[in-house]
């Protein structure tokens, strides 16, 4: 199972598509509030679930045992009941499918949103922001002239 401070692998991934969102979102109002920018994203839709299938496979299987994971926050929770309903709904449509092939197939598409808090989402742009900039200055800095030495 996972433990805290784990990174996820899709980590990067999932960043654009959070830039995407909200780039999206900017660009389409008239006037900004960044309060309601975080809650807006975070409700959008995401190019797909942003966790991996071998989580999602175990997660699904316990559920399915009746047993979900203890201590798991109300929007994971929430993730994982759609992909569970998506995964339910795919095996109605191929029996022979095993459970980790739905869960591959599932997880890698379109999720209704990206099941983070405002709040998560604000920590993250301004990070992804900060690197940005960082970034943006490295690649604008000239070059150092070479010291010679008398």
């Amino acid at each position: 199972m996972k433990h805290r401070g784990a990174m996820m692998e899709y980590a990067g991934e999932r960043m654009k598509d959070l830039m995407r969102a909200h780039d999206e979102y900017i660009s389409s109002c008239q006037y900004i509030r960044m309060s309601d920018v975080y809650a807006a994203i975070v409700n959008m839709q995401s190019r797909r679930f942003w966790v991996s299938d071998t989580r999602a496979t175990k997660v699904v299987c316990a559920m399915l045992r009746g047993a979900p994971p203890k201590g798991m926050r109300p929007l994971k929770r929430e993730m994982f009941e759609e992909i569970l309903r998506r995964v339910l709904a795919l095996r109605e449509e191929r029996p022979g499918l095993a459970i980790m092939a739905c869960c591959r197939i599932v997880v890698a598409q379109p999720a209704p949103k990206f099941y983070l808090a405002p709040g998560s989402a604000k920590v993250m742009v301004c990070k992804a922001r900060k690197q940005w900039a960082q970034e943006k200055a490295t690649r604008l800095r000239l070059p150092h002239l070479p010291h010679h030495e008398p």
